[in-house]
């Protein structure tokens, strides 16, 4: 278990019966939490009141007794902050919605084990500690799920430049590596600018044909003889005041690319199937990380196009060049994740960071988060030699001493697959993967279904991990609304591991 170094958490619990307390004295232990008991609730209103107060609060009922609820009633008009755990009995089911009516975070039901009652606690003691971690003034929240930290020296200028173009309404053309983050630097300007009020939408180029693309943007109406037309509206008019990020601009067609340029121009369009004139008032946002000047001369990219978008220009600099920021932002995005997935923070090991800070991050950010999620799901524990190797860094390079052997889980599945051409013939091995994988995926889609997609209980059924059994829905894209047992073709899945012990890796 992780140790939280930053300060001492203090759990107080009201109850009597060993059979609470002991597992509760193993938990704070091996936690490093200062476990205190009070024996009533009067003890610890007392305690709340005059010492220092606690992180959070386990109120374990008696079995029928709801009078004890007199408690939570008193610390939500002193305490409303203090997260409270509500342990009670199966039949009283009165008393359970009574303690979620006066604001009970969570309550645990007889019978439950160590592992239950630790991730309960860990549930909003990691929550707490996660977000003093990350209010830091490197460390900006942009909305909900999104973040710019600007802990380097060379995200710190780039922080100056994004205020300073705010001011300025005029369009921004972004450029960087794949995964940099270029999406987060355009929403950071347009949060600054006075045009934060309205919208800000994102349209990426290369992910659809170019007739969806013109209709995305521009777009559509359908004449109709009973009612003159539908007309659809796309997104330079949803986004009216507000502004548009197009992302992966040199991959829009030609033709588009002169429909755009005539909006910067004119500041209006004309909709497809219809002769009227829509005026615009939106601030355009470009990006790419395609090679300028190879997308100039094949003519990806208009020239009259690039220059209009070009007169303020913003480049957002690798992972590699911003190494002070990996432990933050490794922080961050385990916060993120584990918010995401309802599962409790992993702390990183000092030899996963160290391997961490020794290699270069070809996929940037996006191959960060990638890592992350394995990480939340297994730790360092469960990773192979073939998905994290603490030991084999080369310090004397920007990467490991043979990553290619080594496939560090920290290669984006997507990067890794598009790098790999596909053989003309499969071989014995690959078809005997494609075969596991495929059994892999079905077993878990059966008792998915044999248990109505509660996962939890899946996961016992199959004898695995929650945080396994998450992961693997994930990696194999499986959701409700499809048949678990119909799989798409294996080739669209990076090679999961399966161990000698049978468990998923």
């Amino acid at each position: 278990m992780a140790e939280n170094t930053t300060q001492t958490i203090r759990l107080l619990v009201v109850s009597k019966e060993p059979a609470v307390l002991g597992p509760l004295w193993t938990i704070g232990e091996c936690n490093s939490w200062q476990v205190e008991n009070a024996s009533s609730g009067w003890d610890a209103m007392e305690r709340v009141q005059s010492g220092v107060a606690p992180h959070l609060l386990l109120l374990d009922l008696p079995r029928g007794d709801g009078d004890s609820l007199h408690v939570l009633r008193w610390l939500r008009r002193l305490r409303p902050d203090l997260p409270v755990i509500v342990l009670c009995y199966p039949e009283d089911t009165v008393i359970r919605t009574e303690a979620t009516r006066l604001g009970a975070e969570e309550i645990l039901v007889r019978p439950f084990d160590e592992q239950q009652l630790e991730f309960a606690i860990r549930r909003y003691v990691d929550a707490e500690t996660s977000e003093a971690d990350l209010a830091s003034e490197n460390v900006e929240q942009m909305g909900q799920d999104e973040f710019f930290v600007s802990a380097s020296p060379i995200m710190q200028k780039l922080r100056a430049q994004a205020e300073l173009l705010a001011q300025a309404d005029v369009p921004v053309f972004i450029l960087g590596e794949a995964g940099t983050g270029k999406d987060t630097v355009a929403g950071l300007i347009h949060k600054l600018s006075v045009r934060s009020g309205f919208k800000f939408l994102k349209v990426n180029c290369a992910a659809m044909p170019g007739d969806l693309l013109e209709i995305e943007l521009f777009g559509n109406h359908r004449p109709s003889v009973t009612n003159g037309g539908r007309v659809s509206r796309g997104k330079f008019e949803l986004g009216e005041r507000g502004a548009i990020f197009l992302d992966e601009i040199a991959e829009m067609p030609a033709g588009l690319q002169s429909r755009l340029l005539q909006v910067l121009q004119n500041n209006e369009f004309r909709r497809p199937g219809s002769e009227d004139r829509v005026p615009v008032d939106v601030r355009i946002l470009a990006a790419t990380s395609a090679n300028l000047d190879r997308a100039l001369a094949e003519k990806k990219l208009r020239e009259d196009l690039y220059y209009r978008l070009s007169a303020f220009t913003v480049r957002v600099p690798p992972l590699r060049q911003r190494k002070e920021e990996i432990v933050i932002l490794l922080r961050c995005l385990m916060h993120k994740l584990a918010k995401h997935y309802g599962l409790p923070p992993r702390e990183f090991s000092a030899g996963v960071l160290d391997t961490c800070l020794h290699y270069s991050w070809p996929g940037n950010l996006r191959e960060l988060e990638t890592f992350v999620k394995r990480y939340l799901v297994a730790g360092d524990r469960e990773l192979t030699l073939s998905e994290v190797d603490l030991g084999k860094v080369d310090k004397g390079t920007d990467n490991f001493s043979d990553a290619r052997s080594m496939g560090m889980a920290a290669t984006s599945w997507a990067e890794a697959e598009a790098r790999q051409a596909p053989p003309a013939h499969k071989s014995l091995k690959s078809l005997i993967q494609s075969i596991k994988w495929e059994a892999e995926r079905n077993a878990i889609g059966a008792a998915l279904e044999k248990t109505g997609w509660n996962r939890k209980a899946a996961a016992r059924l199959l004898k695995v991990s929650y945080r396994t059994l998450l992961y693997k829905i994930d990696q194999y894209h499986m959701s409700a609304s499809e048949s678990a047992l119909s799989p798409p073709p294996v080739d669209r899945y990076s090679a999961p591991e399966v161990k000698g012990n049978g468990k998923l890796s």
